[in-house]
């Protein structure tokens, strides 16, 4: 009899310590509930300003975007008379017939070296013949008209 007594008194204080134990967590988390949210801090608000204007192309960026459609123009074209058309157009373009045209070849630490110098006129011409425009324009300078008064080439 004894040992059921001693059995009974345990179950019983193990149900008291785990109902002890419920009361206790749920009694924190009312606390938590009761408990007010700290308040925000307030937030500036700051005038949004429009994004800015999408930046409009230089004119050097314009016209050598010309010229690389010229360029292929005239190397593209399908019979001499268009090509001829088309180089007479691309020349409009430019301060001269003679304006230089450097093709950079090699350039290491800043240090540029160029093939020939050519003019325009020729370059076109050799545009004509070979059919294939191999070189991208890496610089171009304009005059006070808006024409080309130099150009630099390189390798595609």
């Amino acid at each position: 009899m004894k040992e059921k007594f001693i059995s009974f008194s345990l179950n019983r204080s193990l149900m008291f310590a785990l109902v002890a134990l419920l009361a206790v967590g749920a009694c924190k988390s009312k606390k938590k509930a009761v408990q007010p949210e700290p308040t925000p801090a307030p937030v500036e608000r700051v005038q949004e300003t429009p994004p800015p204007a999408p930046a409009q192309p230089s004119a050097e960026e314009v016209a050598a975007q010309k010229l690389e459609s010229a360029f292929n123009s005239v190397a593209g074209a399908s019979n001499v008379s268009m090509a001829n058309q088309s180089i007479e157009q691309t020349l409009a373009m430019f301060s001269n017939q003679q304006t230089p045209v450097l093709i950079v070849i090699h350039e290491e630490n800043g240090i540029k070296d160029y093939d020939e110098p050519t003019t325009i006129r020729k370059y076109l011409e050799y545009l004509k013949d070979t059919k294939k425009n191999l070189n991208y324009i890496s610089d171009i300078r304009l005059d006070a008209n808006g024409k080309v008064s130099e150009l630099e080439l390189r390798r595609k």
